[in-house]
């Protein structure tokens, strides 16, 4: 996987850009004056970042994931990951029916959903899980792969299924790695 270089980092004209960023040269960025990343952070092949995102420190989103942050924005904050595939939507068609759907449709036709996703600290989301509009992952949860998240989480819980519930709690120990980690400096050499 190749990256970009810092300098290549800087034209491409991200609203901020922490240090020690990776985003391989394969992936899709839209709409680069409205994304900010924090430091440490890494985007890898065949993702695709648009619109109003923020992405905090040490944040990895891995191959194939999609995050449209459309106008209202994602906010994907510290030492979170999504795995392969995830889908994040901040807008979305209405499809019961009522209105018309797609891109190509005069917004006259159309009913769509805008809301805010909030993908708190310490959160991991699994392989090809998706996470629409209006939805906030509180601290510390996982979310199961092929997960459909429609309605926000509790903090500290493993989250599976469609649509996506609590099936256990999550342990804290994450938050004494933490202290530990950047205390004993290693985030200066990832």
């Amino acid at each position: 996987m190749a990256y970009y270089s810092e300098e290549q980092l800087l034209k491409i004209g991200f609203k901020h850009v922490g240090s020690n960023v990776k985003i391989s040269d394969k992936a899709s960025i839209y709409d680069a004056e409205e994304i900010e990343i924090g430091d440490h952070s890494r985007i890898d092949d065949f993702c695709v970042i648009s619109g109003k995102v923020s992405i905090g420190n040490y944040c990895h989103i891995t191959p194939m994931c999609l995050v449209a942050g459309g106008k209202l924005g994602v906010l994907i904050s510290d030492f979170s990951s999504l795995a392969y595939g995830v889908k994040v939507f901040s807008q979305s068609d209405d499809y019961t029916g009522e209105s018309m759907v797609n891109s190509l449709i005069p917004k006259k036709y159309k009913s769509e959903i805008f809301d805010k996703v909030r993908i708190e600290r310490h959160v991991v989301v699994g392989a090809n899980a998706v996470i629409l509009p209006g939805v906030t992952v509180r601290e510390g949860c996982a979310i199961g792969a092929s997960a459909l998240l429609l309605k926000s989480t509790d903090a500290w819980g493993i989250y599976a299924g469609v649509p996506a519930s609590r099936i256990k709690e999550r342990s804290k120990k994450i938050l004494e790695l933490e202290a530990k980690f950047l205390e004993e400096g290693f985030h200066d050499s990832i």
